[in-house]
């Protein structure tokens, strides 16, 4: 009987490297891979437009007004002689900037506050549960145009902004946090790690809180898309800072100026596209990394 005599070289036996794991596992995890790229995309273009474009443009009176997109002016121009181009490559930083800033900020104290109440319990728990309760149910919609309604036009900037939108974005994620670190805490490696002396700040950080790495990546991406969301519906609504090409100004500007009655269809048409690939982006990388928070889903490559 003969055998056969397996290769026992270091190629045959030498694991993927990993940059071809995470090649493999984006060919697989689609929606996650397409809302990276299209952020890559959106990210690109307004990179190399704030390194070429004059800044000045963004604004009224840099440019002819209600030009056709054309080779001088690639996305044309609106009635108050607004370049289209600057206005998106500035209106896309500024609305990113309120979006990552309030959705970080809400994800930061949801994750603290998260912690604090499911960890130590007793009336810490009962207090930050209490009062997520009591505000979750009223609509954040309301309670933003209220408030962005009474400052004053002049003192509104996208900080502002960023604030007006984070005031009601943290709850949402205290609870969620909550319960994830309530079931986590039950766990037989925490239970392990107390027993061998480890002081609640070193279970927090290194026990449990690298377990829920992709599912605070999941609740930050989520809070950045209803932060982006809600800065564009305040913006069309006059609510946000009238002087800045935010993408809710350049729509509430075209609508005061009846764009598409008046046939400047690209007024409107481009930040309402930019608009959809940034929330569309943010939705698909957002169910991709469920796959990687959602144990049930979760595959191995």
């Amino acid at each position: 009987m003969t055998t056969i005599a397996l290769p026992q070289t270091e190629e045959a036996w030498r694991q993927p490297s990993q940059l071809t794991l995470v090649l493999r596992y984006m060919r697989r995890n689609k929606s996650l891979a397409v809302g990276l790229l299209i952020i890559l995309a959106l990210t690109l273009f307004t990179v190399i437009g704030l390194m070429t474009v004059n800044h000045k443009d963004a604004y009224p009176l840099s440019a002819p007004s209600h030009k056709a997109p054309s080779a001088a002016y690639p996305f044309g121009t609106d009635y108050f002689g607004t370049n289209l181009l600057a206005a998106m490559v500035v209106g896309l930083w500024q609305t990113a900037l309120i979006g990552v800033l309030a959705g970080a900020i809400g994800t930061v104290i949801g994750v603290v506050l998260g912690f604090i109440s499911a960890y130590f319990g007793g009336w810490l728990d009962a207090g930050i549960k209490g009062i997520c309760q009591i505000l979750t149910p009223i609509p954040a919609f309301l309670i933003q145009v209220i408030i962005a309604g009474s400052i004053d036009k002049r003192d509104v900037t996208i900080y502002t902004m960023a604030f007006v939108v984070v005031l009601l974005a943290w709850m949402g994620p205290t609870l969620v946090i909550r319960s994830q670190v309530l079931s986590m805490k039950e766990r037989q490696f925490v239970s392990v790690a107390k027993l061998s002396g480890v002081g609640d700040l070193g279970i927090i950080f290194q026990e449990i809180m690298p377990n829920l790495l992709p599912f605070l990546a999941a609740a930050f991406v989520t809070q950045v898309f209803a932060a982006v969301f809600a800065a564009f519906y305040l913006a069309v609504l006059g609510l946000g800072p009238l002087r800045e090409p935010l993408m809710g100004n350049i729509v509430w500007s075209a609508m005061t100026q009846s764009a598409f009655f008046n046939g400047w269809w690209w007024w409107p048409l481009e930040p309402a596209v930019a608009l959809v690939l940034i929330l569309g982006s943010l939705a698909m990388v957002n169910m991709g990394l469920d796959e990687l928070a959602n144990p049930r889903v979760r595959r191995t490559e």
